[in-house]
């Protein structure tokens, strides 16, 4: 590691849970209950077969689904020691009140990917897991009533520059119906920052007829992080 920064090559695939997004999002039952629900990089993460199971109409999508199930399975399982190698390094510098501890936080990335796999490879589930990435994503306009992207947008700045993000976030709110949101966390990149343009990218949504607003997230975890970005959409 050099000067204190989590450092990450290409975009990993991550694995969360429904709790995690909850929190991150700061999502109520109300929210998730509004309509279709899209998760976007949903990576290895288990929220769209937790939140199938609970009754939500929910779909993932991510540009690794494309490629054959067990190597999603067997790089994700790769990146959770990745990650918990790094942090193990730096976990002075991340708020664990959330984790408990390194080893809870692993372990609730292995529960979740292990959750994410029962998911895919069922009957119910095979369906609900889309390839697709940013910028174009392969829904028609007015999809979703709620668009969730977690640990991919703002956290990769330093991958993806502004144009990047201001086409994606757009696409964002192609797919979602008037009346539905978006939600984005976290806002911060790899090195801990802030966006640099953020402004500049707020202005842009605006005129795109979106309704854009900065909240609290409650999933303490980055150094600094503690906002979401939600966008209503008119």
């Amino acid at each position: 590691m050099s000067n204190n920064v989590y450092e990450q090559v290409g975009v990993a695939m991550t694995c969360r849970g429904f709790d995690e997004y909850l929190s991150m999002f700061d999502l109520t039952e109300q929210n998730l209950a509004q309509g279709k629900i899209l998760d976007v990089a949903g990576g290895g993460s288990s929220f769209t077969a937790d939140a199938v199971n609970r009754g939500y109409n929910t779909t993932a999508v991510d540009p690794r689904y494309v490629q054959d199930t067990g190597k999603w399975i067997e790089e994700a399982a790769i990146e959770i020691e990745s990650s918990t190698a790094k942090l193990e390094k730096l976990k002075e510098h991340f708020d664990w009140s959330y984790y408990g501890s390194l080893d809870q936080h692993r372990a609730g990335r292995i529960k979740s990917l292990e959750r994410f796999r029962e998911h895919l490879m069922s009957a119910e589930g095979r369906g609900r897991y889309i390839a697709g990435s940013l910028p174009h994503l392969p829904f028609k306009d007015d999809s979703f009533s709620l668009v969730l992207c977690s640990h991919f947008l703002f956290l990769y700045a330093e991958h993806f520059g502004y144009e990047f993000h201001k086409q994606s976030i757009l696409e964002l709110m192609r797919v979602c119906k008037p009346g539905g949101e978006v939600r984005i966390y976290p806002l911060h990149s790899l090195k801990w920052d802030p966006f640099e343009r953020m402004n500049e990218l707020l202005a842009a949504i605006i005129k795109q007829g979106g309704e854009p607003e900065l909240l609290p997230s409650y999933l303490p975890f980055i150094p600094g992080s503690s906002q979401l970005l939600r966008i209503a959409i008119c």
